[in-house]
């Protein structure tokens, strides 16, 4: 049996707050999270050390990195540095993300 194919059923789901649901991947260098957000939905201010990289799947929100907010929409990428706040503001209708962190991000493996 290979580990290079991914059924969505092998992901872990995590609930980060009222509204968001991730589902989780690990490899080896970096974590994927396909991010689920209820209309009005909010994940707010925060920071990691992890670089944080994303594509809106569907519908869109309302977000800010460092001191500039954009309403991002199926198709925007995103990139987030290292240390930067960012929060986010769905709109409202459900939104989907993909993103990335590298280095993986252990702390959502709990």
């Amino acid at each position: 049996m290979s580990n290079y194919f991914l059924a969505t059923d092998s992901f872990r789901e995590r609930r980060l707050n009222e509204g968001v649901m991730l589902r989780l991947f690990w490899g080896k260098n970096m974590t994927l999270s396909i991010v689920e957000l209820r209309p009005e939905s909010v994940i707010p201010a925060h920071s990691h050390p992890h670089e944080q990289m994303g594509l809106v799947l569907e519908g869109e929100f309302a977000f800010t990195i460092g001191d500039e907010t954009r309403t991002v929409r199926k198709g925007d990428f995103y990139c987030i540095p290292s240390g930067v706040v960012h929060s986010v503001k769905a709109g409202g209708q459900a939104a989907k993300a993909l993103d990335v962190f590298s280095p993986p991000r252990e702390d959502y493996r709990t």
